[in-house]
């Protein structure tokens, strides 16, 4: 298998120097990252997987939340009809 990897310029800051440097990018013109790169790419990966757990985590909280509302509003409802002298179905 043939790697097909090319030299090209970037613009940018690396180690506290602002310039132009020699990368590499793929065939489809990705830039190949710097490990320091790869690394930060990874925390902020891992961030937003945190934040989208944490949503979930609260949505579902909402959710059993809104469930045990409903399960109260409808045992209050029984209790009203058990006192008007009718038996709830169910």
């Amino acid at each position: 298998d043939e790697i097909s990897l090319f030299l090209g310029i970037w613009q940018g800051t690396r180690e506290n120097r602002t310039g132009y440097w020699l990368r590499w990018w793929d065939q489809q013109g990705e830039l190949l990252l710097w490990g320091s790169e790869l690394v930060i790419q990874e925390q902020q990966r891992a961030e937003q997987e945190r934040q989208r757990a944490e949503q979930e985590r609260q949505r579902a909280e909402q959710e059993q939340q809104r469930a045990e509302q409903e399960r109260q509003r409808a045992e209050k409802l029984a209790a009203q009809l058990r006192a008007a002298g009718i038996e709830p179905e169910g």
